[in-house]
């Protein structure tokens, strides 16, 4: 009764059940939220600002947690609803970001399958192992639902960080009036009782090998989202792409800045604007018309520096809150080659 009452953050602006974190947020106003790192246990816990003043006295209500380990050839992060038991074999584990070995490239994995007319990427040389699915509706795996790219920048002599996101999961038909973000999840997990569908979800277990971080590949994937030869009866299953806002030069302060309309307050190279990349024009027909510049700098998810381990996490349609948090930890990630 409740859950058909309550409605999405898409159309009330909050987060209400579990399911929330998975569903896009709201289209006018952005839900602000705050991540607080603990570098002695290498975690991340991302909370829901509760109050204006929620920073100053970490006043907010927890959302999702984050552990990093380090890896031979990669950086993993596993994203849990829980905010002690942090693993793969938990009960709460509901996705993972996993990075190359530079920190240059991410790929978003998600437990849940997209919409059908996604274009995902093949799984390459993945394999995966299932255990005892907890329901047959209800495919359980490492879905790949995103791409995340920095540009190399050896010395920092292109300026500020430069990142590009290719949301497979998200038609860039979704930006336009009346686009809507298919798929959507009705619930996390098929709860075992009443109790639990408020507590926890369950998970089946899934091992996923794949590695797929060739300079190539990631080219074929953005060159295929950004390309403008792409028949029009195509370009509403085309991945929405984020890119990062880009900053001004400040003459008198010496340094690079964005407007984050007082959400941000210590200078730092991890700091960053995400807004729609236009469509490319294409060679044989006239370029489409250029979008609304109020609806083509509207940022989609902002993340900066409040404090020693304290940043703000601001987001919006179409993101979710599982998706920007884990744009979010890329940026944590160390990163030589880049700056």
């Amino acid at each position: 009764m409740c859950k058909e009452i309550v409605r999405t953050p898409e159309s009330c602006g909050k987060l209400t059940f579990p399911v929330s974190l998975k569903q896009p947020g709201p289209r006018d106003v952005t839900i602000q939220c705050f991540i607080k790192r603990d570098k002695s246990n290498l975690t991340y816990h991302l909370f829901l600002c509760l109050s204006p003043a929620a920073l100053l006295v970490e006043n907010g209500k927890f959302l999702l947690s984050a552990k990093r380990t380090r890896r031979t050839t990669c950086t993993e992060y596993v994203i849990s609803m829980d905010a002690e038991n942090i693993s793969r074999s938990s009960n709460t584990y509901i996705g993972k970001l996993r990075s190359n070995f530079l920190g240059t490239k991410f790929i978003i994995y998600d437990t849940q399958p997209p919409h059908s007319g996604a274009t995902i990427p093949p799984p390459g040389r993945s394999k995966r192992f299932y255990s005892k699915k907890v329901s047959p509706k209800v495919p359980s795996g490492s879905y790949n639902i995103a791409h995340i790219t920095y540009e190399l920048n050896v010395l920092g002599t292109r300026g500020p960080r430069r990142m590009h996101c290719v949301m497979h999961s998200i038609p860039a038909s979704s930006l336009e009036p009346g686009g809507t973000v298919p798929g959507q999840p009705d619930q996390l997990l098929p709860p075992r009782s009443l109790e639990d569908s408020f507590r926890s979800m369950s998970f089946s277990k899934s091992l996923d090998h794949s590695t797929e971080f060739s300079s190539s590949r990631f080219s074929e994937i953005m060159g295929a989202a950004t390309s403008a030869d792409v028949p029009d009866s195509e370009k509403s299953k085309m991945p929405l792409v984020l890119k990062n806002k880009s900053p001004r030069w400040h003459e008198q302060l010496q340094c690079w800045c964005l407007n984050f309309r007082g959400r941000v307050t210590i200078a730092s190279v991890k700091n960053f604007q995400l807004i729609a990349a236009p469509p490319a024009a294409g060679t044989s027909q006239p370029p489409p018309p250029p979008l609304p510049p109020p609806e083509h700098d509207k940022v989609i998810l902002q993340f900066g520096k409040v404090g020693k381990d304290m940043f703000t996490m601001d987001y919006r349609y179409p993101l979710s809150a599982f998706q920007a948090f884990a744009i979010c930890l890329s940026s944590f990630d160390t990163k030589l080659a880049c700056e």
